[in-house]
């Protein structure tokens, strides 16, 4: 069961409201609204509702294990299904208890100089993103406990995750006592691509691997956030045309509650955030915030500042 308070740390909301987009590199593209200050209208995901709720600030739960976010192939063996559970929820302004913000100041953590007059707060400080992600190492590990798993990490956003979510799972494999399960891992690095300019072509380009080498294998997606999901959704069916894996799934750091939303979900999701525009943890604005720690929502300054970033 997870209990979360409001005001603890990790839980802070944001005042900024950001408008993101796929984009090339698999990140996502943050379009910066004329004015970014002001309330952030709640949005409810599908998420939140019925079985595959995300934990919510201000009360508890024991969320019970979802179906698949979206269509596998898989020929092999079943695979008994933990996904989608624990999800933290991130409120949005003004929710809950209290309607201050930020929970968590910048003067309260270690952020390069560079950047401290540039965010606004701290979202998800480091230690929780690491608590959160070593639980998705150990659901995937119990998941996938007799197999091996294909880690397919899409650049640039997803490399943080990619690396804490790789090691969780040397440590777990490391630290059984058990022969009874055999989970292995391998992974590979993807470039992923649907935009020309500013404009969607509507098809997915994808660079950094052979989809020959993906043909039988249980492929796990690395993405770092999901906000309207139109690259996955044309990704996950690319690669299961292309490469014939024996599956396909997705983890995502962070999915957004947005309603530029197509409706694709994640099957391991960290954190269920609001629409505010997030830097930090390989998340970038223009290359900048790739290098701080801590996951944080990016200020008007902070756009200006890195407006043209060299």
């Amino acid at each position: 069961m997870y209990v979360c308070t409001q005001g603890r740390a990790g839980m802070a909301m944001g005042w900024t409201r950001g408008l993101a987009e796929d984009q090339e590199g698999g990140g996502a593209r943050q379009e910066v609204p004329p004015s970014q200050l002001g309330g952030v209208s709640r949005r409810v995901c599908s998420s939140e509702m019925s079985g595959n709720d995300a934990v919510g600030v201000t009360k508890s739960g024991n969320p019970s294990a979802s179906t698949s976010a979206h269509a596998i192939s898989d020929n092999s063996s079943p695979i008994v299904s933990t996904r989608r559970t624990g999800i933290i929820r991130i409120p949005d302004e003004g929710e809950g208890e209290s309607s201050d913000a930020p929970f968590l100041p910048v003067s309260s953590f270690l952020i390069p100089p560079q950047y401290q007059d540039a965010v606004s707060h701290i979202l998800i400080p480091h230690g929780l993103i690491q608590d959160r992600v070593h639980k998705l190492a150990f659901d995937i590990n119990q998941e996938y406990a007799d197999k091996t798993l294909h880690l397919l990490c899409v650049l640039k956003g997803g490399s943080s995750f990619f690396w804490e979510l790789q090691t969780a799972l040397i440590n777990l494999s490391s630290h059984r006592r058990t022969n009874t399960a055999k989970f292995q891992f391998s992974f590979d690095f993807v470039r992923v691509k649907s935009y020309e300019g500013t404009e969607s072509t509507g098809k997915v380009q994808i660079t950094g691997t052979d989809m020959k080498n993906l043909r039988g294998r249980h492929l796990l997606l690395v993405e770092d956030l999901i906000d309207s999901g139109l690259t996955m959704s044309q990704l996950v069916p690319y690669i299961e045309k292309n490469a014939a894996p024996a599956s396909v799934r997705v983890a995502a750091l962070m999915e957004k509650r947005t309603h530029r939303s197509c409706g694709f979900k994640a099957d391991y999701v960290a954190f269920d955030i609001p629409d505010l525009f997030v830097v930090g943890y390989s998340l970038d604005y223009n290359e900048a915030f790739r290098d701080m720690l801590h996951i944080c929502v990016i200020n008007e300054l902070g756009i200006e500042k890195f407006k043209t970033n060299a």
